[in-house]
């Protein structure tokens, strides 16, 4: 089916093409060698059965094909060839390498000729390319398909999730008007621990023992920050502070938060089907949550409506929930939130929306990107209640940059501020072993410990 004479192989040879016109003919013998593996072996029945043995099976039908047709590629052509095509079998075609290299955190695809990764913060471009809009296409219908969800010009944009739990976020034409875009955020195999987050400086030891005594006294916490500056890990982390004697429920639109606890009931939002019927938003699920008897609930992401429902749970007896929004600092964190409650329709007037915001949110931390790409706890504030028309908070523990060093890493410290936070007595009531640096670290008197980033 794929023979070439020998002159034609001489010739290929001789010329040996690089680039781009020797990367379209690899994509072409790609596509070729696909389909002739889809012609010789129940593919659909494969794919049901995926383990090393099928794959290898595979691997070794495609190394017979090129074999058999004398195809002028050299060892490391044919090895990639191979895997690529595998790769295009059983999962995600010239995305597997990047999904399979651990130090990548998010992959972004901008048509199909341009795919970014982002590692360690810093954002690079790669030479992973598919073959046309069409095989970009395929990928994104098989990654959707898996978790039963559609993207098609009806409904061009699409929340899932791959197996392993990372996010993905796909948008397709006519909205995207330059190909398909695709958004891959990674998650560890391993969450991350607090030591973890210690050790790679995203907060101190100090202000981690502050999150973990309001977690365990029952706060409401607001984590807050920008896109993708860490608020889903650093939620992970501290729902992980949560006593596994509690039964929480999770709510979120596309399942990616890991928790640890062995009494966890997890609710995932459902888009309407081909009808436009069957739509289940976290609205809806906030509110059927507050029937399942939750000790905790932990929103993945504040973003609409449900911000007035989460708000009334937080102030009906939900002590200890948790929950996240995009927003630039802590206190436009509280904004975001008043404007949410306003979009919901609900008849209530600003004043009384503050009220409730300041009654229901206890704490709100505050988490950023820095420019060296590394992810710090920046703020942790209290709310204290309302001075006039405005909610009060005061800052417990905050990261003050100081400049930058000549590496490009932020030199700053990590500093708990000469304030007693008011949920310790709180924390004191309810039994908790407080820390012992609440008594050092913390002086009174006007000064607060500093600890180098």
């Amino acid at each position: 089916m794929f023979s070439t004479n020998a002159s034609e192989s001489s010739a290929k040879a001789q010329s040996a093409p690089s680039g781009d016109k020797r990367r379209e003919e690899l994509q072409d013998l790609k596509t070729k060698l696909h389909r002739e593996v889809v012609n010789r072996v129940d593919v659909d029945l494969l794919v049901k059965i995926d383990n090393e043995a099928a794959r290898r099976e595979v691997a070794k039908l495609v190394w017979e094909i090129i074999n058999e047709n004398n195809h002028p590629l050299n060892v490391s052509e044919k090895r990639l060839i191979v895997d690529e095509v595998v790769n295009s079998t059983f999962g995600l075609g010239p995305l597997e390498p990047l999904l399979q290299d651990r130090t990548i955190d998010e992959i972004m695809v901008n048509g199909p000729r341009c795919v970014y990764i982002e590692r360690k913060g810093k954002i690079i471009r790669t030479d992973v390319v598919f073959k046309d809009d069409n095989h970009l296409r395929h990928v994104i219908n098989r990654i959707v398909s898996r978790v039963g969800r559609r993207i098609d010009e009806a409904s061009p944009m699409v929340d899932a999730r791959l197996p392993d739990g990372s996010r993905v976020n796909a948008i397709i034409p006519p909205l995207a008007l330059d190909g398909a875009a695709v958004c891959i955020r990674r998650f560890k195999a391993q969450p991350l621990t607090t030591k973890d987050l210690v050790d790679y400086g995203s907060i101190s030891a100090e202000m981690l023992a502050i999150l973990q005594t309001a977690v365990k006294a029952k706060m409401n916490i607001l984590v807050a920050g920008g896109t993708g500056s860490g608020k889903t890990t650093l939620l992970n982390v501290l729902s992980s502070f949560i006593p596994t004697d509690e039964r929480i429920v999770t709510i979120e639109d596309a399942a990616e938060l890991q928790l640890q606890q062995p009494h966890v009931i997890r609710l995932e939002t459902r888009p309407s089907n081909i009808e436009g019927k069957g739509l289940v938003t976290q609205r809806d699920l906030v509110k059927n949550s507050l029937r399942m008897r939750p000790d905790r609930i932990v929103v993945g992401e504040v973003r609409g409506a449900e911000a007035l429902d989460m708000l009334q749970a937080m102030n009906t007896g939900h002590d200890g929930s948790i929950t996240t929004v995009h927003s630039n600092s802590p206190r436009d964190g509280l904004y975001r939130i008043e404007t949410m409650v306003l979009m919901s329709s609900a008849n209530m007037i600003p004043a009384v929306i503050t009220r409730q915001i300041a009654s229901a949110i206890q704490m709100v931390v505050f988490i950023r990107r820095f420019s060296d790409g590394q992810r710090r706890v920046e703020s942790i504030s209290e709310v204290t209640g309302m001075e006039g028309t405005v909610v009060s908070m005061q800052e417990i523990a905050s990261y003050v940059q100081r400049g930058i060093g000549p590496d490009g890493k932020c030199v700053g410290d990590f500093q708990l501020r000469a304030v007693k936070p008011k949920f310790l007595e709180r924390a004191r009531s309810l039994g908790i072993q407080l820390p012992s640096h609440f008594n050092t670290a913390i002086t009174g008197n006007g000064h607060a410990a500093g600890v180098r980033s």
